[in-house]
């Protein structure tokens, strides 16, 4: 059983090509004289979650695109997807990590080119056979692979560690080249990173691993594969062993805890006792940005655990039932350590006991798009893989067509993207703005939102000039409120609409809060609105923003809403003596969904349980609060 040895040297020569090594560089762009200024004044808009060809799944689903097409496509050029559909976007990013899957780096690529005749193991052949098919054979193959690696029944020729460690460091040499070859200071960051796809079982741990340094220190090291992992503690000795080789700085962000039934945000260590101050500061410092929300569905909270938050299920529906594979029911009991809000409860009441909060994370959006073409818009979405690009039938095919996901692809959201307030369009500004948690997330709009908390923030500061003084007097998102100040903490917000976007419905303040006992609780505010003078509170409750929506020509109208909220909030129910947490929710008025706009184009008759309207929104990263000991 296995490939030949002269296969094994035909399929190290074959993946350099798609790694995008055709043109040698002598290294990234020198940053050296972009200066950064003193405060962020502009938010930067960007994708930390992209796959192209090189990912052993994306390959399998059909993505024929390579890193430069990526980064090519993230700066506006236009490209050709993979099932041949001209793509651009009208408004480039601002920077990109390409992320591909460390795990068998080129491995489906590398089967697919492997003479016929050279492969004797029957499972193998049989899945080359079926991606020489066609896009449906391609798809069955990757998806039987993926399940055979999830229950440890890969090919033992698949499991060759010499030949996998000398096809990813190919693959991660070209990938290296290629990124810092895009490296444009001050116009368009291009960053190195890779996703450590933790995965045992089918419960969703995986990491997106983002370095702020050149090639000439991240080609030190190769991408880590999990192979048996079951806990991150790896993936930070890791990051503890790259720091210590070279001197530079690395960072991972978990995505999709929704998918993790319950792992992502334990109470306790991977031992199962009680969490330790000690554990809870290495999480901490490794991992300072979670991504909130993606293709594979939104983390933000559950209605089974935001009873009384009426904007709680946004994109849980279909995401909620199973693990990743689809092999573990997920129980009501398990959505506690799967979702953001209540992992920044869970942090409180860590800290409460510890003095160390494990879950004091800033958020961001990402598309997780195995297509290569970071394109989220309703009206310009590619969907999560090639198998479901552009068609007539791809809002009612399968999440992976021709086979059983338990999900259905108008499940997926056109969602979403980072907005990082960086000094700097650098490397290390935008990731020392990650560091520091200065950033938010969207589902897809680019909505300008600022957050500021303090202890002496006034109304009349808003007719000034309120950022800097935000700086000077308080902290932003992200931040620690400092204790032992006396009185209610106050919050500047401030949120513009996408200008090319739809209209603002309202701005929350969500807050969480530990009570003496160590039970955690939550509560939104509706802080600022469109039309105050007709739209008043009622028992607590804000009237709806109304719905210009026609689903039968996938448009809206911009005659509600605001262009723009802002306002200065103090909470009413601050209790010096207990943690808490804040962070701002900004909803745009009704919009088509991706699939509306798919209903119109190929004039579709669909279901009605499949939404053709939804509320986009953003989400800021927390500003905390502890009591002073």
């Amino acid at each position: 059983m296995g490939l030949r040895k002269t296969t094994i040297a035909m399929l190290l020569l074959g993946t350099a090509t798609l790694a995008g090594c055709d043109r040698l560089a002598s290294g990234p762009a020198d940053d050296s004289k972009i200066a950064e200024t003193a405060v962020p004044e502009k938010v930067l808009w960007g994708d930390t979650h992209l796959h192209t060809g090189n990912s052993v799944d994306a390959f399998g689903f059909g993505n024929r695109l390579s890193p430069e097409d990526a980064l090519r496509f993230a700066k506006g050029e236009e490209v050709t997807s993979s099932t041949g559909i001209k793509a651009r976007l009208e408004r480039p990013l601002d920077f990109l990590v390409v992320t591909d899957h460390a795990e068998g780096l080129g491995a489906t690529k590398a089967l697919y080119d492997a003479p016929a005749f050279m492969i004797r193991d029957p499972q193998m052949k049989r899945w080359r056979e079926l991606m020489h098919q066609g896009p449906a054979g391609s798809l069955r193959a990757t998806a039987e692979m993926l399940l055979a690696r999830m229950s440890g029944k890969l090919p033992a020729a698949m499991m060759d560690k010499q030949a996998s460690a000398k096809r990813t460091r190919s693959i991660w040499e070209a990938h290296i080249r290629t990124v810092d070859r895009y490296y444009d200071p001050g116009k368009f960051t291009s960053l190195l990173g890779f996703e450590y796809t933790l995965m045992e079982g089918g419960n969703n741990l995986h990491r997106n691993v983002i370095f702020r340094d050149n090639g000439d220190k991240v080609r030190q090291v190769d991408p880590l594969d999990p192979t048996k992992e079951i806990f991150p503690d790896q993936l930070w000795a890791y990051m503890d062993a790259y720091e210590k080789k070279t001197g530079g700085k690395v960072l991972a962000i978990p995505h999709n805890s929704n998918l993790s039934n319950g792992l992502m945000f334990m109470l306790t260590e991977p031992n199962g006792g009680p969490m330790s101050a000690a554990y809870a500061r290495r999480r901490a410092a490794h991992e300072p940005v979670v991504e909130i929300t993606q293709m594979k569905g939104d983390s933000e909270s559950h209605p089974f655990l935001s009873g009384n938050d009426e904007f709680a299920g946004y994109g849980t529906v279909g995401w909620d039932t199973n693990n990743l594979a689809n092999n573990q029911p997920m129980k009501p009991g398990d959505y506690a350590g799967s979702y953001v809000r209540e992992a920044l409860k869970r942090g409180l009441m860590i800290a409460q006991r510890t003095g160390v909060n494990p879950y004091q994370f800033g958020v961001i959006g990402s598309t997780d798009s195995h297509t290569a073409l970071s394109a989220v818009e309703e009206d310009n979405f590619f969907g999560k893989h090639p198998g479901v690009e552009p068609s007539a039938h791809r809002a009612t095919d399968g999440f992976i067509p021709g086979m059983p996901s338990g999900r259905m692809n108008w499940q997926s959201l056109a969602s979403g993207y980072a907005a990082v307030w960086a000094k700097a369009n650098t490397r290390g500004a935008i990731w020392d703005a990650l560091m520091r948690r200065e950033v938010y997330g969207t589902t897809g709009p680019r909505m300008v939102v600022r957050f500021f908390g303090g202890w002496g923030f006034t109304p009349e500061m808003l007719k000034g000039d309120w950022v800097h003084a935000g700086y000077k007097d308080g902290v932003p998102m992200g931040g620690t409120l400092p204790a032992g100040k006396g009185g209610k903490p106050s919050f500047i917000v401030s949120a513009l609409k996408d200008p090319k976007g739809a209209n603002l419905d309202r701005v929350q303040v969500v807050k969480g809060w530990t009570d003496a006992a160590g039970k955690s609780h939550e509560k939104v505010f509706d802080v600022a609105w469109s039309d105050p003078e007709h739209r008043k509170l009622v028992g607590g409750k804000l009237p709806k923003v109304g719905d210009t929506v026609d689903t039968d020509k996938a448009t809206y109208q911009n005659s509600i809403g605001a262009a723009s909220l802002a306002t200065v909030w103090t909470d009413p129910e601050f209790n010096a003596a207990q943690h808490a947490f804040y962070y701002v929710r900004v909803l745009e008025i009704p919009t088509p969904t991706w699939v509306d706009f798919d209903k119109v184009k190929y004039h579709l008759n669909l279901g009605k349980e499949i939404p053709l309207k939804q509320q986009e929104r953003a989400y800021t990263s927390a500003i905390w609060y502890s009591p002073a000991h």
